[in-house]
């Protein structure tokens, strides 16, 4: 039996699912080339239509999966307006995808400073120049707000813009999925009422 049979055997008996994320995305650090932290998010705007694209999830504990972005982005305002969002993660090197969703809150001031300032210099001046998901004019205009920002900030520490900070997923579904033979796939999903509430288990039909 491989190493891979043994872990989905485990995941399927096992009872606290951000443990098992935990283990997963662990496992696809080693064998992704590229972002296994990479994710889909999907929100909704105002008409109930979805949205979807990828985003790095910065960090998840059991109060959530957290991701940082301009607030006055496209997914920022539509967040904001929703206050809920679902993921989805596939490390296909693995065959292996986990689905979640559920009610969405920002992060403290505290959290979203900390991770800001681990950022590459270039990356906190982006944060500044990008008015994010708005028409630009030209790669000239993106340009020319970079260099006026860098010669803003080019000596001492570079401040969060006031519209740049972290959401956190609060899941009340965590679903994970592995690959097997003749589509004959594994599914369990931990469901719950609240986002502080208990967790049950379903094996679901692949």
């Amino acid at each position: 039996m491989s190493e891979n049979e043994l872990t989905t055997s485990d995941f399927t008996e096992r009872n606290e699912p951000f443990d098992i994320f935990a283990d997963w995305l662990k496992e696809a650090e080693a064998s992704e080339i590229n972002d296994p932290n990479a994710v889909a998010l999907a929100t909704v705007d105002e008409n109930g239509l979805p949205n979807v694209r990828m985003v790095l999830l910065k960090g998840f504990d059991l109060n959530g999966f957290v991701f940082y972005t301009n607030f006055e982005s496209q997914k920022g305002r539509e967040i904001l307006g929703q206050k809920k969002a679902a993921m989805c993660f596939h490390w296909k090197s693995l065959r292996r995808q986990v689905r979640l969703r559920g009610d969405v809150e920002i992060v403290t001031d505290r959290e979203a400073d900390e991770y800001y300032k681990t950022r590459a210099r270039g990356s906190r001046i982006g944060a500044w120049a990008s008015k994010q998901s708005r028409p630009l004019e030209s790669r000239f205009a993106l340009e020319k707000s970079v260099a006026e920002y860098t010669a803003r900030y080019a000596i001492g520490d570079i401040p969060r813009p006031p519209h740049w900070s972290g959401f956190r997923i609060k899941p009340v579904s965590i679903e994970f999925w592995k690959d097997q033979t003749f589509r004959l796939h594994d599914r369990v999903e931990f469901r719950r009422e609240t986002p502080d509430g208990d967790w049950s288990k379903v094996r679901m039909y692949p």
